[in-house]
């Protein structure tokens, strides 16, 4: 068997720091998500400046948000706050006063700030002027605007092809940059353009994509205020998504129930208190889940087929009552391949491989009997797994079924974990174009842009590893940390002649880089926007297709600061120079001028700066929503498909592993070193697990262990990690990335999506050997 070399680019502390366990919550939000909101923002911000951005965050007018893409309300946005814990956490880290300079760079090695661990990297400030590593150096050092473009230009134009690169991109990056980026990109002649969408939602993107004619959800923030059921699976709206909490309440106070669907027992699936409403200010909790079914690690597909065969036997005892017949008549295709594929399964054997009992299988099947409006979000559960394609399919053959797709209160509700992720998407932010995509390009700007489609996320590692690529450029992101094989990917960063990461803070990507580095500091969504004296706004895409203005409101940190938007420009006028055709002068001076090319391009933008700034902004098109399906192989009919359960081959004294977040972070951004929902303190290096397996495998809570991941005959290793009893099924487990991204197998992905599956792997747990 082969070793994977121990690499220095993730976590790997000698001693854990004090670890302290309490009780996990039963409910999520209340006062504590107050105080520990104000506590960051004050800390960080100061009162004034702190306070004024959260008083414009997410309002008419203001900035958007830059953490998840849950949707601002249509027209009833609450007077006192409109942003949740997480939010204002996220407000503190851009907010914040302490910054970096070029005596912070000349003090700290790139060796020193590596041994941080990545709190106390993120912790240290905004970064305030360009600076860059040559090769050979220790240490940043000041560089210029100018010499750095004209030296991300002489790299870029050296290169023997301009397949040679590769141009990621991260969810908060503006519409208006993004569209800018990628023109910048396929004018030089590449698609190669990953992004973080590869390492989330792609699943969603391709199932829906060929199953429906749109690769987004179908239903709006209303819908929830007015549905019979929701179903949750996969997803943990109380730390990843939690101004969603709010509109789950308020479905519960119209009447709609909630089945929950998840290997942990979560705060916010079970309930909330409404920090802004008496009672949550009282201690009182809105029940949220009616239903919870705490499923396996990958579980779900056995799940859904379980209930569909009991809500087909209820057909069967009542036909026409349960299923939606008129709506499978002239909607669908392949309904009766799949009833007979469905007559085949056997609930009780579908109930253990779900890990769900049969009585609680009934229990859903009840709820939904008679119901046929009924929405189903997911996250990262379902799609960051091998089948994660597959079971979105499985989703929609339940909506199929009960006709819940199309109209009000009803739809498939895929939710977003970055804020203008879905944006970046729309805006051709993709590896794989379509050709009429391209064609239009071509028609509105006069050059040809490549066709050959680029590398996403995991092939551009495998590139950089194989010496196929030579630079790689980051807009926004931390890719290091939230890509898989962090050894792997460490490994292949440092082959790069060039990194270059546009940046607010300081991350792990910046000190795992190639033989030189560059890092260009620009604003946040906070920032004000001033560009030839004139107060900008950008735009942004939220989970349900809603493009909404963000207009930032405090003087930035640093007056040696460029907006996305002019890095994009100057950088093509730098690479490209007397060959372009495109007027990047105009664009570097007007976001108008940018958004109104966005319309001669991309369908649905028209008068796109006047409506985006109207209150709410606008609806982008979405047919799907409106009942009318496109899909790839039967126009406008979706088809039923029939999907295998996964299967998978694991020795007996291997576990399922999970990678979660902590209530303290958002993506690879780690706020605290606290868990409260989940009664973890002080400490990040945790593994859950039952109790029995605790007991079964000769482990004690408390006992330190190192984790193994053996796929294709490789090692990988997590150490020191500290065991934690839990409320998780029997045989599975669950950690924090990205502390456990080092485990994730880099040729472990999804099927057609290409997403790595970061929901799971199987490991091996030892007792902790100090490394060598």
């Amino acid at each position: 068997m082969s070793k994977i070399k121990e690499y220095p680019a993730e976590e790997n502390p000698e001693e854990l720091l004090d670890l302290k366990i309490t009780e996990p919550k039963k409910w999520a939000a209340g006062i504590p998500a107050v105080v520990a909101a104000m506590d960051d923002v004050l800390q960080e911000a100061g009162p004034v400046r702190g306070m004024e951005a959260l008083f414009h965050m997410n309002k008419k007018g203001g900035f958007d948000c830059s953490s998840c893409a849950w949707p601002d309300p249509d027209d009833d946005r609450s007077p006192i706050a409109e942003y949740c814990e997480n939010g204002a956490k996220a407000l503190a880290e851009e907010a914040t006063t302490k910054k970096l300079t070029a005596e912070f760079f000349a003090q700290n090695s790139v060796a020193d700030l590596a041994k941080l661990n990545d709190y106390e990297i993120g912790r240290k400030g905004r970064i305030a002027q360009p600076v860059y590593l040559p090769k050979g150096g220790t240490h940043y050092q000041p560089i210029s605007w100018d010499d750095a473009f004209k030296k991300i230009a002489s790299h870029l134009n050296d290169l023997a092809s301009p397949n040679e690169a590769a141009f990621y991109t991260s969810g908060r990056t503006s519409n208006e940059a993004s569209f800018t980026y990628q023109l910048f990109v396929r004018e030089f002649g590449t698609n190669n353009m990953p992004d973080c969408s590869n390492m989330c939602h792609e699943s969603t993107s391709v199932a829906l994509a060929e199953a429906i004619g749109i690769g987004k959800g179908t239903v709006t923030l209303n819908d929830f205020y007015d549905t019979d059921v929701i179903i949750i699976i996969g997803q943990n709206p109380g730390t990843n998504h939690p101004r969603m909490l709010t509109a789950l309440q308020k479905a519960k106070e119209n009447g709609s129930k909630i089945i929950a669907i998840n290997p942990l027992h979560e705060a916010g699936l079970m309930g909330f208190r409404n920090p802004q409403a008496v009672k949550g200010i009282m201690g009182i909790t809105t029940q949220l889940a009616d239903l919870y079914l705490q499923v396996h690690i990958n579980g779900d597909m056995a799940l859904l087929q379980a209930i569909e065969k009991q809500l087909y036997e209820y057909e069967v005892e009542t036909p026409g009552q349960v299923f939606d017949q008129e709506f499978i008549k002239y909607n669908t295709v392949g309904y009766t391949q799949f009833l007979h594929n469905l007559q085949q399964h056997n609930i009780d054997e579908l109930a253990k491989t779900a890990g769900v009992p049969a009585r609680q299988i009934k229990q859903a099947a009840d709820m939904l009997r008679n119901k046929s409006r009924i929405i189903i979000c997911w996250a990262m559960g379902i799609t960051q797994h091998k089948n994660g394609v597959a079971t979105i399919k499985e989703i929609l053959n339940l909506t199929l079924l009960k006709g819940a797709i199309g109209k009000p209160g009803a739809g498939l509700c895929p939710v977003r974990g970055h804020s203008n992720v879905q944006g970046n998407r729309t805006m051709l932010i993709w590896d794989k174009p379509k050709p009429e995509q391209l064609d239009k390009l071509k028609e509105v700007f006069g050059f040809e842009p490549p066709r050959e489609h680029g590398y996403d996320v995991v092939e551009a590692i495998t590139a950089m590893h194989e010496e196929k690529l030579k630079v790689f450029f980051a807009m926004g992101g931390n890719f290091l940390s939230a890509t898989p094989d962090t050894t792997y990917t460490a490994e292949a960063i440092r082959k790069m002649k060039l990194t270059v990461n546009v940046s607010t803070k300081l991350n792990r990507s910046h000190l795992v880089h190639g033989e030189e580095s560059i890092i260009l500091p620009t604003l946040a969504r906070s920032d004000k926007d001033v560009v030839k004296g004139v107060t900008q706004f950008v735009t942004c895409e939220n989970s349900m297709g809603v493009m909404q203005m963000s207009k930032g409101v405090l003087d930035p940190i640093s007056t040696d600061l460029l907006n996305e938007n002019t890095i994009v420009c100057r950088l093509a006028k730098a690479t490209i120079g007397n060959r372009t055709v495109v007027d990047w002068d105009k664009y570097e001076k007007s976001y108008d001028a940018v958004r109104a090319d966005i319309e001669k391009v991309i369908p649905g933008f028209k008068d796109y700066s006047k409506r985006v700034q109207e209150p709410g902004g606008f609806y982008l098109p979405n047919a799907a929503r409106e009942g009318n399906f496109k899909s790839v192989k039967f126009g406008d009919k979706v088809e039923f498909v029939i999907n295998e359960l996964p299967k998978y081959e694991h020795g007996a004294d291997e576990l399922r592993m999970t990678s979660i977040r902590s209530h303290d972070q958002f993506n690879t951004t780690i706020y605290g070193l606290d868990d409260r929902y989940r009664g973890i303190h002080n400490e990040r290096r945790v593994i859950f697990m039952n109790r029995k397996d605790i007991q079964k495998l000769g482990f004690k809570e408390g006992e330190k262990v190192d984790l193994f991941n053996n796929h294709n005959r490789k090692e990988r290793v997590a150490r020191l990690f500290v065991v934690v009893p839990y409320d998780i099924p029997e045989g599975n487990t669950a950690t924090y990335y990205p502390e456990t991204n080092v485990l994730i197998p880099i040729d472990s992905v999804a099927e057609k999506s290409n997403t790595p599956t970061s929901k799971l792997v199987f490991i091996k747990i030892k007792k902790h050997v100090p490394a060598s």
